[in-house]
């Protein structure tokens, strides 16, 4: 059950239009990032004319739209409109997703460092990573490269300070106050502290991305025999 009115007012939230076809909804003040997708949910439930589709970022919702078929300022008077009188409604709790993780070695080859940095062990960072579920709060940088966090504090790290050129697929790694699981061969920054099987963007799936902003992962550790 969520109760959009307890989690924050039409004051909490500002409007801007991007271009001609888009109205970027952003909380603001302290507000609960769930609230994003609280309001998306909202919006999935009851859209208003013209909306064609949505897309939830860390502190806010993308409502994009035909302008043929209606305003911006039409539109934000509907959203306005739903944050005022929308009380109470069922909202599926979000999927618990699991990633199947191989930490260390060839797979996390920056798992050493992370735990110097952090002064931790090596068990000690899976121990935190793998804690409890961490909600996806974006899909960025390449299709299906979910942001997650945030992670515990023990575990936040500055970007490396070189790049690599290739970071394999499937490579799970953490920066700042967030973990990412990299979906396909490419360059990156994060520090790698292990590696999933399983796979992040299937361009021939529906949805094509395993993972969704709102969903959780929980972080799962795989030992080879």
């Amino acid at each position: 059950m969520l109760d959009m009115a307890e989690r924050s007012t039409t004051e909490d939230w500002s409007f801007a239009l991007l271009g001609d076809a888009g109205l970027l909804v952003t909380i603001g003040g302290s507000q609960d990032r769930s609230a994003v997708y609280g309001l998306a949910e909202v919006l999935r439930e009851q859209p208003p004319v013209g909306v064609v589709e949505l897309v939830c970022a860390i502190d806010s919702v993308l409502i994009c739209f035909d302008p043929l078929v209606t305003t911006a300022g039409t539109l934000r008077r509907a959203v306005r409109d739903l944050l005022a009188t929308h009380h109470s409604t069922d909202v599926i709790a979000p999927p618990v997703v699991e990633i199947q993780v191989r930490y260390g070695g060839m797979y996390g080859p920056d798992l050493p460092d992370v735990a110097g940095a952090c002064g931790l062990s090596e068990e000690d960072v899976i121990a935190l990573h793998t804690r409890e579920p961490m909600p996806v709060l974006l899909i960025g940088f390449m299709p299906g490269f979910p942001y997650i966090g945030e992670l515990p504090p023990a575990l936040h790290l500055p970007r490396r300070s070189t790049p690599r050129q290739v970071v394999a697929a499937g490579s799970v790694a953490i920066a700042n106050d967030q973990t990412g699981i990299y979906p396909s061969r490419s360059p990156g920054g994060w520090h790698i502290i292990g590696r999933t099987a399983q796979s992040l963007f299937d361009p021939g799936r529906l949805p094509p991305a395993l993972l969704q902003a709102g969903d959780l992962v929980q972080f799962v550790r795989v030992v080879e025999d």
